[in-house]
């Protein structure tokens, strides 16, 4: 049974973040920068992120609540939580259930909270993302975990760029690889970045 998203974030949420940033750094709002960003003649993108900067002052996420209300937001980060979760499995549907399962896990486990993007899904404790959900490949979804724990028996060393903290990963072939074990490591994983 697949699990009520509902209550899953979704890009949303980071555009919100954004323009909540926005606003603090700069006293405007979105719209008020969209405006300014049209009277000054900017055209594109790189114009507007150059503007922002050296006219501004402004740089980083709070940029991108400005490029997007002017140019437009990426088509995925207009989709709904089980539009994205039906996407990263629409051509891999054998593999579905595994990441049901453990968004159900999610669902079910106080202090998580799950956050839906195009190509995996992001496990979140009220402090950081401990945990990440990503079909590996056509015969398998890795759990990569922000873990302090050696590689050993089911956890492998995940490759990942100098300074990436998710370099633990459990991979499941099926249902019956998520056991005590796995959600063990879970909620280990949890607590440390709780």
């Amino acid at each position: 049974m697949a699990p009520d998203l509902k209550n899953a974030g979704t890009w949303q949420l980071m555009v919100d973040s954004n323009q909540e940033l926005l606003l603090r750094k700069s006293g405007h709002d979105v719209h008020w920068w969209a405006a300014r960003g049209r009277e000054a003649g900017v055209k594109n993108d790189a114009e507007l992120r150059d503007w922002m900067r050296d006219e501004h002052g402004i740089t980083g996420y709070a940029q991108y609540a400005v490029s997007w209300e002017m140019f437009g937001y990426p088509e995925f980060m207009l989709r709904h939580a089980d539009e994205l979760i039906d996407g990263q499995y629409a051509k891999h549907p054998e593999l579905r259930p595994i990441a049901d399962a453990l968004l159900a896990w999610a669902e079910a486990t106080d202090g998580v909270a799950i956050q839906m993007r195009k190509g995996y899904v992001s496990l979140h404790s009220p402090r950081r993302k401990f945990a990440q959900v990503t079909r590996a490949n056509n015969t398998s979804v890795d759990v990569l975990l922000r873990l302090a724990v050696a590689p050993g028996g089911r956890v492998e060393a995940a490759k990942v760029r100098e300074g990436d903290f998710f370099d633990r990963k459990v991979r499941l072939k099926s249902v019956d690889d998520m056991d005590g074990e796995l959600f063990g490591l879970l909620e280990r994983a949890l607590a440390e970045n709780s």
